[in-house]
């Protein structure tokens, strides 16, 4: 980085620190790797369709960007940032104590985490049970938790491929990892006895796991080049990339957007963003942006975001989360516990 530029960027997070609010009319949006293909999609169309600038999004990862949420208000802070599950009590507490104190909650709809591999191999019907024990940090073996011995699919059940356990996943940022850990490794595990009754969430970091980033696009290129492994990621990846990749079915559920949307697939999730309407008055195209986001134009039955993999909640559901942004309803903490 040369001088001039570095110099640039020092004042310009300085003046970020600050938190000196001033007017401008581009929307700064950050958060969840899942919702991005849908926030991007609502973006070029606000740019396209309105006289403001197309906003700007980062994918940070759910986790990431709420901590971004949360630093405070003004100039430097984002105005709204993306979800691929609800906000933490704890995170919600760490907004007000930084002053973040009035927040609407948009609920969009829903999307499945896909355990996905190259097509090029034959689908497999894994259970939440067969991924536990494939990627858990310690295992039970004879009565005793273990480091986990499991190299091979075929290790844990003679049913499953006899192919290395290589399972490239988001990282602890992300919300897709925690769906995952709280939906598949905490479902699988509270009921064995070994771990009297807790759900255990630990992930083994002995190579088996790979840590593959924000950019759920770098998984899908790295099951291209590696048709042995699977990949944690959004449906809305494994649609995107129908012709490439290829969904398990968990629990005997196939990833689709009816069996999701029902709750049937096992590993589906809600997806939120979350406004920060203490910027209203700096940033004037934040509730429009808001507002195009929540129409049936977008997350309707015939809503252009079902066309990339959002899998629209029912009409009662999406009217009154509709109601609820336009009217800028602060969330509360006890709707969070």
């Amino acid at each position: 980085m040369n001088r001039i530029l570095k110099t640039t960027v020092i004042a310009a997070a300085v003046m970020g620190v600050a938190g000196v609010a001033q007017a401008r009319d581009q929307v700064r949006i950050v958060g969840s790797s899942t919702v991005y293909p849908f926030a991007s999609y609502v973006a070029e169309e606000f740019g396209a369709t309105t006289d403001y600038p197309t906003p700007v999004i980062e994918s940070t990862g759910s986790g990431g960007g709420l901590r971004l949420f949360c630093n405070g208000v003004g100039e430097g802070t984002p105005d709204i940032t993306n979800a691929s599950r609800r906000m933490k009590p704890s995170e919600f507490e760490r907004c007000a104590e930084n002053g973040v104190t009035d927040i609407t909650e948009a609920f969009i709809g829903y999307d499945g985490i896909a355990f996905a591999q190259s097509n090029a191999n034959e689908a497999m019907d894994v259970s939440r049970e067969q991924i536990f024990l494939a990627l858990a940090a310690q295992v039970p073996v004879d009565g005793e938790l273990v480091d986990n011995p499991y190299t091979n699919w075929s290790d844990i059940d003679a049913s499953l491929p006899d192919r290395e356990i290589a399972v490239y996943g988001p990282p602890t940022t992300s919300g897709t990892r925690d769906a995952f850990e709280e939906l598949v490794m905490e479902a699988a595990s509270e009921d064995m006895e070994a771990y009297g009754g807790e759900g255990y969430t630990d992930i083994r970091a002995d190579g088996a796991f790979i840590d593959a980033g924000e950019n759920d696009n770098l998984i899908v290129q790295r099951l291209a080049e590696n048709t042995d492994a699977f990949g944690i990621f959004g449906y809305s990846f494994l649609e995107e990339n129908a012709d490439t990749l290829i969904g398990s079915s968990i629990d005997g559920v196939a990833p689709t957007p009816d069996a999701i949307g029902s709750g049937e697939y096992p590993v589906s999730r809600s997806m939120f963003f979350y406004v920060k309407n203490q910027h209203a008055d700096e940033v004037p195209a934040m509730y429009e942006y808001a507002n195009l986001f929540m129409s049936e134009q977008m997350i309707g039955d015939l809503g252009y975001l079902k066309g990339i993999g959002l899998i629209p909640a029912p009409a009662e559901m999406r009217e009154q989360a509709r109601e609820e942004v336009a009217n800028h309803e602060p969330l509360e903490l006890a709707e969070l516990k």
